[in-house]
């Protein structure tokens, strides 16, 4: 009976893992395809790099790129500099004047639908814009705006979820022998955090870099964001350069993966090793 459910268990998981990395595993294959049809492969040219010297050189393509690096870093670091905030504050401060309208609002839009959130921010810089003239159009910083706006509630989430089973004692110590609170938060809390932390920086940042509804509401003009690009050339059929896309993208993110993945592991060994 137990060896009849491990095979059912393995087969499970082989067929999981088979659904999900095989068709990624088919855009890295044929992004080294020579044929302009990419579900057929040349085998008389293949392999080849020249779609990948046709990506470096299609500047619509690099210029989304850089505007979603933009947009996903500067929403990153302001998303967790609010998270943190608001996770801190709804962590250690069980009754406060607001706190239940300060964890609804940081959670909403994690069910809100994108829809909803891209139209509703759109008409609200639109009134800013004629009430105050500010912002000028939409563009970079509505797109940031917006992206911050959903992001850090998911680190607010993060953030909140470690501190709940953060060991007070050690914030006591150190406000015993004499640490002031904001050195005891820099020296003492932030460190412990700081994993919760860079998980809510990789998750706002890989959020904006994969956003296409919101992006598209309060975006504008020359401010087209890689996924808009992308979703673009695709509903007019797919390009070889777009399984190029996507096999840079898809390096990218495993290096960063195991490199933070290794570093956090080392952390870990260092903090748990005796002194």
């Amino acid at each position: 009976m137990n060896q009849r459910r491990s095979l059912f268990v393995i087969t499970c998981i082989v067929f999981g893992y088979a659904f999900l990395y095989i068709p990624i595993f088919s855009m890295v294959v044929f992004s080294f395809n020579a044929s302009k049809l990419v579900t057929v492969w040349d085998s008389a040219n293949s392999p080849t790099l020249k779609w990948y010297h046709a990506l470096l050189h299609n500047n619509e393509i690099l210029d989304a790129a850089w505007i979603s690096v933009k947009v996903a870093l500067i929403n990153a670091c302001g998303a967790v500099i609010l998270g943190t905030l608001a996770g801190f504050a709804l962590a250690r401060f069980a009754r406060f004047r607001g706190r239940f309208v300060l964890s609804a609002m940081t959670t909403a839009p994690l069910v809100m639908p994108e829809v909803i959130t891209g139209l509703s921010l759109l008409l609200l810089f639109v009134a800013l814009e004629q009430a105050v003239g500010w912002p000028a159009g939409r563009g970079i910083t509505t797109m940031t705006i917006a992206h911050m706006t959903f992001s850090m509630a998911y680190v607010t989430v993060v953030v909140q979820s470690r501190l709940a089973t953060f060991d007070m004692s050690l914030e006591e110590a150190a406000m015993d022998l004499g640490a002031r609170p904001l050195k005891v938060f820099f020296v003492i809390t932030l460190p412990i955090v700081f994993p919760a932390v860079l998980s809510g920086w990789l998750l706002a940042f890989t959020l904006s870099w994969d956003d296409l509804v919101i992006s598209s509401f309060t975006s504008g003009p020359g401010s087209s964001t890689l996924p808009m690009v992308v979703f673009s050339k695709v509903r007019l059929g797919v390009s070889p350069e777009i399984n190029v896309l996507a096999t840079i993208t898809i390096s990218v993110v495993t290096i960063i993966i195991v490199g933070v993945s290794l570093w956090m592991a080392r952390s870990k060994r260092i903090a748990t090793s005796p002194a």
